[in-house]
């Protein structure tokens, strides 16, 4: 009988097995000096610097009043800008050597252009945003006061994130706005991808278990329960065999409808403006403006 390997040669031997890049084909990233990836700690601080902005006095410092938001709104915008262009500039970096440019100089300039455009949309998010939370005020009789929906509801913190990383998707920004939304997930059990696209008065009750996948189009004053599902049927092959990308295979939801809790909508479907899909319902199919839809039966 062989005598037992002992520890050390047994460490060593598996650190010179983890530390074979040759096997790791896609699970190694190589840091250039001064290159990092996006940081997770960074980026939740970015997020809770921008929720301090869009909602001030119910995030951000406890202190401030009518007197001192301007001062308060003024500090947090400027660690914004400073911390998000680092990691923008980090994210663009990270895109230049997975697509194998050898170096980015302008990765910094970029980043602070990006960073500035995006200081300068919030406005427009607050705006937005004000409307999802009158929309879950009205939409929930539990609800006392928008303050409670602002500091309590999951949906308004999931949306926060979203609005955010869906802007920054927009200005080409790669891996940052997927882990922003995974932070949300995580946060919130509310999974909405950067890319789906989402219009005002936007609420989802409760929220938990709620998946909206990336080439989703919702319209205004739309509402979700639990466990909704907007997802895709399959995925077209090429011939390789490796899955098409980036074609449109998500549910489009009209102005006005309603899709009650663990509903599942797969493809590149229309759910008519005005139309209500009922609890449990898995729908594959176009669905009428104005119809009720109860276990895919008409209503």
């Amino acid at each position: 009988m062989n005598a037992p390997e002992s520890h050390t040669n047994l460490l060593k031997r598996t650190v010179e097995s983890l530390s074979d890049t040759g096997g790791m084909k896609g699970l190694f990233h190589q840091h250039r000096h001064g290159d990092p990836l996006p940081s997770a700690p960074v980026l939740e601080e970015i997020i809770a610097l921008c929720r301090a902005m869009l909602f001030p006095g119910y995030y951000g410092k406890p202190t401030l009043n009518s007197a001192t938001v301007k001062y308060h709104i003024g500090v947090a915008a400027e660690q914004f800008f400073g911390l998000l262009t680092s990691q923008v500039q980090a994210g663009l970096c990270f895109a230049g050597q997975e697509e194998g440019v050898p170096d980015n100089a302008d990765c910094q300039a970029k980043a602070e252009a990006i960073a500035a455009e995006l200081v300068a949309r919030l406005p427009q998010v607050r705006r937005t945003l004000a409307t999802d939370v009158e929309a879950a005020y009205l939409g929930d009789p539990a609800a006392q006061s928008y303050g409670e929906v602002i500091s309590c509801y999951p949906v308004i913190k999931a949306l926060t994130c979203h609005r955010i990383a869906h802007e920054l998707h927009i200005l080409g920004v790669p891996l940052i706005p997927r882990i922003i939304t995974e932070m949300a997930h995580s946060e919130t059990g509310i999974d909405i991808h950067p890319a789906a696209q989402i219009g005002s008065h936007f609420t989802i009750d409760h929220g938990t278990g709620v998946v909206i996948g990336a080439t989703c189009i919702i319209g205004n004053h739309v509402k979700l329960y639990q466990g909704v599902t907007l997802g895709a049927k399959s995925f077209p092959l090429d011939a390789g065999g490796n899955p098409i990308k980036n074609n449109p295979r998500h549910p489009i939801l009209r102005d006005n409808v309603i899709v009650y809790s663990n509903a599942t909508i797969l493809g590149r479907v229309t759910i008519g403006e005005g139309a209500v899909v009922g609890a449990n319902v898995w729908l594959t199919r176009d669905v009428e403006p104005g119809e009720k839809v109860i276990s895919d039966h008409h209503a």
